[in-house]
């Protein structure tokens, strides 16, 4: 029988409802494990409380904090699959980090909740059993960080949480679900063309996400570039343009040496050099701004706070945004 590490995070995965006053919170007992004995026919499992927390409250400090906390446990015992719950509103920023300091063939599951415990149609427990057969599934082997939701499999890279309460708000736009989980078995159809992993175990860097908009004000920037930041992404309009009035202050960043990242604020397709008018793709290129081959803002933050720790240069920040 396969051995597998839970991870608990918190989350609406581990909370209950008071329905006498209808708040939503962490409770002092986590409700997952209830289904110790369902998932003890599956594998060997081994819970773990690792934190309790709301996703919103989840920072990059502490999600480098669980990959290191993973491997170390993966190094001590040497598990076959880790499963993390986790909340939902980042969870995909979590997994994400995670699938970028990750390049071991043990594959790590996310996976969590829309429904509280104590709701009518709660997933939480279904979803963890489904990611638990993810893990001890030889084929998930070497696919890096997944997510389970709803009996599909996604790619931390393109998974993103596209409802604000459907259970099946996990999707991945670009490329769709790698895998199903059925009754019968853990199937996968799709595998990655290409992994990325970055050897950091910390993140200290000061990265600002900012989203374009018709009309949108040089201010704004200047705002920004007196915060000391070291590295900005704009989720750009269409296939990566913005407003005329934002160019020169784009230069300011560019001349010192602060890296930008462009991504669409579309949720499907990717930025392209296209446009020469001001404020078009090609003329964004031209002054220097990096392009991105489909990452989403907040993806596309962590992989840049990532590089830079890395104390990667301009040339190769190009490189690794390109080769996505």
């Amino acid at each position: 029988m396969k051995e597998i590490l839970v991870i608990h995070t918190g989350g609406t995965i581990a909370m209950s409802e008071d329905k006498e006053t209808g708040k939503v919170i962490p409770g002092d007992v986590n409700p997952l494990h209830e289904t110790y004995a369902l998932l003890s026919q599956i594998a060997k499992v081994t819970m773990d409380d690792f934190l309790n927390l709301p996703s919103p409250h989840i920072t990059p400090e502490q999600m480098i904090k669980l990959s290191n906390y993973i491997h170390m446990k993966i190094e001590q015992k040497n598990f076959d699959g880790v499963v993390v719950t986790h909340g939902t509103d980042t969870l995909e920023e979590t997994a994400y980090l995670l699938d970028l300091l990750h390049d071991g063939e043990t594959p790590i599951i996310m996976t969590g909740a829309m429904r509280s415990s104590n709701e009518l149609g709660s997933d939480g427990p279904h979803n963890l059993i489904t990611s638990v057969r993810a893990a001890a599934s030889d084929d998930a082997k070497g696919k890096g960080v997944l997510v389970v939701f709803n009996d599909e499999i996604h790619a931390a890279k393109y998974a993103t949480k596209t409802h604000t309460s459907n259970i099946a708000t996990f999707q991945s736009p670009q490329s769709g679900p790698i895998g199903i989980i059925t009754k019968r078995g853990v199937l996968f159809h799709h595998n990655l063309v290409h992994r990325e992993h970055y050897d950091t175990s910390s993140v200290s860097m000061n990265v600002v996400l900012l989203k374009a908009y018709a009309g949108m004000q040089k201010e704004l920037l200047q705002a920004v570039r007196t915060t000391e930041i070291d590295g900005l992404v704009i989720e750009a309009l269409g296939q990566g343009n913005l407003p005329p009035d934002l160019m020169e202050e784009i230069g300011h960043f560019i001349d010192n040496q602060i890296p930008i990242v462009m991504v669409s604020r579309c949720f499907n397709g990717i930025v392209q050099d296209i446009y020469s008018y001001d404020g078009g793709g090609r003329k964004l290129k031209e002054r220097g701004v990096i392009l991105t081959n489909g990452l989403n803002g907040p993806k596309a933050r962590l992989k840049l706070l990532v590089t830079l720790e890395m104390n990667y240069n301009m040339e190769q920040l190009r490189e690794a945004f390109s080769s996505n």
